[in-house]
């Protein structure tokens, strides 16, 4: 077999009205799970993609275990209907094949019934028998899968000269832009119809999206370019991997790597993975202190240099980046401003936090986005954008060095804990940009 899963970057234009619902759409298609391809079948020729993709955050969808212990969590006690069927409905991004071949249906479907394939999340055939999207949001894509592995039918890809003695292959416009990425990474809520989840609305309003084809950067050119040493940010180099994409096809110039690691650093038995997480985080940003204060006040700028979308992303009421400031005098212990972690792993929330926060439609709070009506805030750093942050000095004089650093967590050690239970699952913190200063008080 001759075949390029990878994807290739063409221009991120509109998708035609063809693929993509303009008007309300119909209910999502059924397919017989018979036609799908096990990710192990097409392993047997795109070995080094099927290796990336079995450590990937996709291969890991359905079966994460804090996403599914916070999801379960969320859906537990609620009683308003609209309420249930958003928490009802995280199956359809993440056991999708599940969902669209008929089970599960809703996240309170017994796990334990789910079939094998589904099982392994966001898989090859998945993505490769995709056609195009009703859609950008809530993973409703379309599909033309074969008849199983005797008769796997058309995969298709980017390119337009691959070929294969196993199955069809078709290029597809569909993979070359940004849009087969935003049919699951936007998420709205099911009956409210707010903004869960916004990456690719992030990205296409943002200098990464230009007009010249030769310079718009997808997310495939950052996403499926990283590889150890390589992260492969808005800030970096992102060169070409040159090499096959399956054991018997042409040298290409380029082959795009399928790692998918995203910003999660607690990607499981996988150590490769998890330090190229945390490789693109720490090429996602920069901070800067001013060299003096500014009418009594230290200044800190925080840039977001690498990300294509704010930072942070997806879940973004759960995820955080948050400033931590530090004052150390020249003689005596360090003075936090802002930022600083208790002996139980919980950030001070006063602290200068970089989140959304979503509300019930009458202004409160929600931290469960079943009941999220509307956005209350979002102070989350947008692609290439900046913020300032001014913060009141502590009593002290003299000569002294400050200390910034932009950190990160995939959510709050308080929700975590609450939901799991006390030192069940530590999050890690990690460090995305420093500076340090010097200074006269």
């Amino acid at each position: 077999m001759n075949r390029n899963t990878a994807v290739f970057l063409y221009v991120a234009a509109p998708l035609s009205a063809a693929a993509v619902c303009t008007t309300a759409c119909s209910k999502t298609p059924h397919y017989e799970l018979s036609r799908f391809v096990s990710p192990e079948t097409c392993g047997g020729c795109h070995a080094e993609i099927y290796s990336q993709w079995k450590g990937s955050l996709h291969r890991l969808s359905q079966t994460d275990a804090l996403y599914l212990a916070i999801a379960r969590h969320d859906l537990a006690g609620l009683t308003n209907k609209d309420e249930i069927a958003e928490a009802e409905s995280c199956v359809k991004c993440h056991v999708p094949l599940g969902f669209i071949t008929g089970y599960p249906k809703k996240l309170s479907d017994d796990a334990a019934k789910i079939p094998e394939l589904p099982n392994k999340g966001v898989q090859c055939d998945l993505c490769h028998s995709s056609t195009g999207a009703r859609k950008l949001f809530n993973a409703d894509l379309t599909y033309d899968p074969g008849n199983g592995e005797a008769d796997p039918g058309t995969k298709r890809g980017p390119r337009k000269d691959s070929s294969s003695t196993y199955h069809k292959t078709a290029y597809s416009k569909f993979h070359t832009g940004a849009e087969i990425c935003a049919a699951c990474h936007d998420v709205r809520h099911v009956v409210y119809g707010t903004k869960l989840e916004t990456p690719y609305e992030e990205w296409a309003a943002s200098p990464y999206n230009g007009p010249d084809p030769a310079t718009r950067v997808t997310c495939q050119e950052c996403h499926m370019r990283q590889r150890p040493g390589v992260p492969s940010t808005g800030s970096t180099e992102r060169p070409d991997n040159p090499g096959k994409s399956a054991f018997d096809g042409p040298e290409r110039p380029h082959v795009f790597t399928h790692y998918f690691v995203g910003a999660n650093p607690l990607i499981p038995d996988e150590d490769a993975h998890r330090q190229m997480a945390v490789e693109r985080l720490r090429h996602a940003a920069v901070i800067s202190i001013a060299p003096q204060t500014e009418n009594g006040k230290i200044v800190v700028t925080v840039k977001n240099t690498g990300a294509g979308h704010k930072i942070p992303t997806g879940l973004m009421h759960f995820r955080r980046a948050w400033l931590e400031v530090k004052i150390q005098p020249a003689r005596g212990s360090a003075v936090y401003l802002s930022g600083g972690i208790d002996a139980g792993g919980y950030l001070d929330e006063t602290s200068i936090i970089y989140t959304t926060v979503f509300g019930d439609g009458r202004g409160n709070p929600v931290a469960n986005i079943a009941k999220a009506k509307e956005v209350i805030s979002d102070r989350r750093i947008p692609p290439g954008g900046e913020f300032v942050e001014k913060l009141e000095l502590p009593a002290i004089r003299g000569r002294v060095t400050v200390e910034a650093r932009l950190l990160y967590s995939l959510g709050a050690q308080r929700v975590v804990d609450g939901v799991l239970g006390k030192g069940k699952m530590v999050l890690p913190v990690i460090e995305m940009a420093s500076d340090r200063k010097a200074m006269d008080l």
